[in-house]
């Protein structure tokens, strides 16, 4: 009887576990990819690449491998990243830049300076993640102390060049679940970072 009632318990406890195991697993990349970008994004906002009353982290025409050029938000990571994989061995000062396709997903498009064709040809390409079905972009309005959310950039007072957003909301999809993240572009300052 005692087996019986411990079979029970244990496959009880798995059905359990296995019934939330996709909840459980999509909040946990969710969490991974905002920390991976979180802590890209600050790299990118540390000397040397950033200095005090700068911009590292900005928008710039980018010709993607598809050929159409687009404003991206675009950085620079000194040191690379975990997530390039190089012919050679890994270069650094590394452009990157961030673009939403859809049905694939979050893309990662990234050359370094010193490729001999960095001017020439299109970057290369990583996946994020193919979870993201929406990306928007926060910004803060001091004279109304307001947040908005654009979903697509927001273009300066005389309606020319796009401007930076402050934020990076990013839209999760999977099956039926969804889930959203808001990732903060970090702004160098003169003094030690808080982080």
């Amino acid at each position: 009887m005692m087996l019986v009632a411990l079979n029970t318990f244990v496959f009880s406890m798995g059905e359990l576990w296995g019934r939330h195991a996709d909840v459980y697993l999509f909040e946990q990349h969710v969490r991974a990819v905002t920390r991976f970008l979180d802590c890209e994004l600050r790299n990118a906002a540390l000397p040397p690449a950033a200095v005090a009353r700068s911009s590292p982290i900005g928008l710039q025409e980018i010709k993607p491998q598809n050929g159409v050029t687009e404003q991206l938000l675009t950085f620079e990571l000194p040191a690379g990243c975990r997530l390039f994989t190089w012919p050679d061995r890994p270069l650094p000062e590394v452009v990157c830049s961030l673009q939403l396709r859809d049905r694939e997903g979050l893309m990662l498009l990234w050359h370094s300076r010193l490729e001999k064709n960095f001017d020439t040809e299109a970057p290369r390409e990583t996946i994020i993640t193919p979870l993201v079905s929406g990306l928007s972009y926060d910004y803060y309005d001091p004279d109304s102390t307001r947040w908005t959310t654009e979903t697509v950039l927001k273009l300066d007072a005389t309606g020319g060049a796009p401007l930076a957003p402050q934020r990076l909301r990013l839209k999760f999809t999977y099956g039926k679940m969804t889930a959203e993240s808001v990732v903060t572009l970090p702004v160098p300052t003169e003094a030690l970072p808080l982080f």
